[in-house]
């Protein structure tokens, strides 16, 4: 397969090991990972045997649509409502153009749609201590056009400042002080930001006479106290940034095209109890169906989540064992909300894309498909950390009133025109029990390199065990370099 330059293990030439030997991989897990290497070891050669707990793969890379049913560890049950078509990815929603997802979606035929990340017409919406701008929702687009106007003044006035002389000549000053006119919108001769149509119309240009009237655009002062300024970069980080994917009709398209081509290497229903070495080898106990049955191979390729691997019965090295304990594996919850009106088209011309708000509810997503249609599900929250924590306690009934009186602060239409939802909090899926981690960076000098060096012929392959934690890419990265690992070490036994 091909793959840009850098993206995780290169497999692409790498001859089959047919003719030298018939090594047998245990893969612990059918999510991205497991599937991955199953997938990219059987092209090899190798023999393959995958064991998943549940009864469909994908792991997190899950959609919800009508009728699926999900009972919590809490004992917590739901079954899903949606009417049919329509659906909610709970776990992974998109992904950037650079990452390997892309490659897969390419080799296995995943048809994939543009997914609109960044909205300008969306809303930003903050309370508390913000200053004259809280508890009323604002257009994206105004508010950053108006704090880079402010900003861009300021600078082309201090460009004027005779301290820039021994930084720039004359004419690299007039450059910026062009370049600041546009990007900021500045008007004059005096450098002055007085609004700019970049941040929309108060009556926008239509027939007729109607030109189109420009609104005033908010103060620098209170933009500032607002705080807005600081979602920026929701959307410039590099892993957001323009252009961004989906598979078309939910991501659990990207593991059932996986698991299509493994369909015959996996053991659903089968609860790993025990994962021991045989120097060499791996030996694995398991149970399906209240039985326990035993299985050995050459390797074993882990995927299971930090949280339940820590309590299994393994002969891991106390160093290996130390750091399973302290993986930052967080959580993370997310709510789908099916509505009767796509009000958030017809009334708010928002399509695709996310308001961000300083509410617990973090985030509101609006789907990115299905444009025009009479419904839609909207997700309501999307939350990490102790917030998501603090809804894994709570019933789905309260997530959902939860997301309904936080949501109407910034849709006043949800009551009225909402109809069910489904909740998902990754502390309490089983065989599951957490969602993505993230290395500090001291960890990342020190406790993260032993997590992924194997030990003997035992390998670790998760996005949780990457430097894309919660992304697909970090899966399907972690496999391949497992997978490459396996084939270097059996073609030079």
């Amino acid at each position: 397969m091909t793959q840009a330059t850098g993206h995780g293990a290169e497999l692409a030439g790498l001859p089959p090991v047919d003719g030298k030997s018939n090594k047998r991989v245990l893969i612990l897990g059918a999510g991205i990972a497991g599937l991955t290497a199953a997938y990219e070891l059987g092209k090899l050669g190798f023999d393959c045997v995958v064991l998943e707990p549940r009864d469909i793969p994908g792991g997190r890379s899950m959609t919800i649509r009508k009728g699926d049913k999900i009972t919590e560890t809490t004992g917590h049950s739901q079954t899903c409502k949606f009417d049919e078509g329509q659906y909610y990815n709970p776990g992974p929603s998109r992904f950037p153009q650079w990452h390997v997802t892309m490659d897969y979606c390419r080799e296995l035929g995943v048809e994939i749609q543009p997914f609109v990340n960044l909205n300008e017409n969306a809303f930003y919406y903050g309370e508390g201590d913000i200053g004259p701008m809280a508890g009323k929702r604002h257009r994206i687009r105004e508010v950053k056009t108006d704090l880079r106007g402010y900003t861009a003044e300021l600078l082309a006035k201090v460009a004027d400042d005779e301290l820039l002389d021994t930084e720039l000549s004359e004419s690299d000053k007039e450059a910026l002080i062009d370049f600041l006119h546009y990007e900021g919108g500045l008007s004059g001769s005096a450098n002055e930001y007085k609004g700019h149509n970049r941040r929309g119309y108060k009556v926008w240009p239509g027939g007729g006479l109607q030109e189109g009237e420009l609104d005033d655009p908010y103060q620098f002062s209170e933009l500032l106290q607002s705080g807005f300024g600081n979602l920026f970069h929701r959307a410039n980080e590099y892993q957001y940034q323009s252009q961004m994917f989906t598979p078309k009709g939910g991501m659990d398209k990207i593991p059932m095209a996986l698991a299509e081509k493994v369909k015959d290497k996996i053991v659903y229903g089968a609860q790993v109890k025990e994962i021991r070495r045989t120097n060499p080898g791996a030996r694995v106990v398991y149970t399906v169906d209240g039985a326990d049955q035993e299985i050995t191979g050459d390797y074993c390729i882990c995927t299971i989540p930090p949280t339940i691997l820590r309590r299994l019965q393994t002969d891991f090295s106390p160093m290996l064992k130390n750091t399973l304990n302290i993986v930052p594996f967080q959580n993370s919850g997310k709510i789908g909300m099916q509505f009767k009106r796509r009000f958030w088209e017809e009334d708010d011309r928002i399509f695709g894309g996310l308001s961000w708000t300083n509410l617990p509810i973090g985030e509101v997503w609006y789907p990115s498909s299905g444009f025009l249609d009479k419904k839609g599900v909207m997700g309501g929250y999307y939350v990490f950390g102790p917030m998501s924590d603090q809804l894994g306690r709570m019933s789905p009934e309260e997530r959902t009133e939860f997301a309904l009186s936080n949501g109407e602060k910034i849709h006043p239409q949800y009551r009225d025109e909402f109809e069910n939802a489904f909740s998902v909090n990754w502390a309490t899926i089983p065989h599951i029990e957490g969602c993505l981690a993230h290395f500090p960076q001291a960890m990342l000098k020190t406790f993260y390199p032993l997590l992924i060096k194997p030990e003997g012929e035992l390998y670790l392959a998760a996005s949780w065990a990457s430097h894309l934690g919660g992304w697909q890419a970090g899966a399907f990265e972690a496999a391949r370099i497992a997978v490459k690992n396996i084939h270097e070490r059996t073609m030079a036994s």
